[in-house]
C-alpha cells in the first residue's frame, strides 16, 4: 500500500494500492545501504519529519526478541505478533516509536473496501503524508502474501519505509512490495467491524476515511 508524498497526490486506482506517500518525499528518503535479516539495519534521515522521536540504532539483540504489539483503539483492542525473526529491522522501528509514544493519539486514516481490503494507519498527521523522520529498506518480500491479519508497511516505493502501516481485514490480493511484520492474534473482529462501518469514498469509490473513527488510545510493547 503506498502513501502520499509533498504534492500529497493520492492514488485513486486501488489496482495500484492505496497506502501511498507521493514522489518526492520517496527521493528524499531513499536510503543508502540495504538490510538483511540478522545482518542489522540501515535507518538513514528522511523527510518529512512530524512527532519526531529521533532515529533508532539498530540492536541486533534486542532486535531478535518476540513481543507483541497492543493496540488500544477507540474500537476495540486489537493485538498482533511481531515477526521479529522475518522482518527484524521492521519490527525494531515499530517497537522503537511504539515505546517512545509516537502512535499514542493519532488515527486510521484510510479504509478500503473493493478489491483491496486494508486499514491504513501510523501517520501522526493523518494524511497520509507524514513520517517520523527516517526510512529503512524493505523486508520479507519473497513470496510475501496478505491473507486476513497481515499487518504490512505502506510505503511510497522500494525501500521507502516510515511509520505508516496497513491491517489486512479480509484475505487480499498485493504485489510482494509490502514488508509483511505483524500477525493480527486477536482483534480481527475490530477491524472487520470498522470495516463493516465503511468509508466516505473520499478517494475513490471504496476508498476513503473509515466512518467509524479509529483512534489509537495506547499502542504498547509485550515481551513473550
Amino acid at each position: 500500500m503506498k502513501m502520499k508524498r509533498k504534492s500529497w497526490a493520492l492514488l485513486t486506482a486501488l489496482s495500484t494500492l492505496p497506502l501511498a506517500l507521493s514522489t518526492t518525499a520517496a527521493a528524499a528518503a531513499e536510503p543508502t545501504a540495504a538490510a538483511t535479516a540478522g545482518s542489522g539495519c540501515v535507518y538513514s534521515p528522511a523527510v518529512p519529519a512530524d512527532n519526531f522521536k529521533g532515529i533508532p540504532v539498530f540492536d541486533a539483540k534486542k532486535a531478535a526478541k518476540p513481543y507483541n504489539a497492543v493496540l488500544r483503539t477507540t474500537q476495540g483492542t486489537i493485538t498482533f505478533k511481531a515477526l521479529t525473526d522475518k522482518a527484524p529491522c521492521t519490527t525494531f522501528s515499530f517497537r522503537f516509536l511504539a515505546e517512545k509514544g509516537y502512535y499514542d493519539r493519532t488515527h486510521c486514516h484510510r479504509l478500503t473496501t473493493q478489491r483491496l481490503y486494508v486499514l491504513q494507519c501510523g501517520d501522526p498527521t493523518g494524511t497520509g503524508s507524514g513520517g517520523p523522520g527516517y526510512s529503512f529498506p524493505d523486508e520479507n518480500l519473497d513470496g510475501a502474501t496478505y491473507p486476513a491479519g497481515t499487518v504490512a508497511m505502506a510505503n511510497a516505493g522500494p525501500n521507502t519505509n516510515g511509520s505508516q502501516f496497513f491491517f489486512v481485514w479480509k484475505d487480499t490480493k498485493l504485489s510482494p512490495n509490502y514488508t509483511p511484520f505483524g500477525q493480527v492474534t486477536s482483534g480481527l473482529d475490530v477491524l472487520q467491524k470498522i470495516a463493516a462501518g465503511g468509508e466516505d469514498d473520499q478517494n475513490a469509490p471504496g476508498d476513503g476515511f473509515p466512518t467509524l473513527r479509529v483512534d489509537f488510545r495506547k499502542v504498547s510493547i509485550s515481551s513473550h
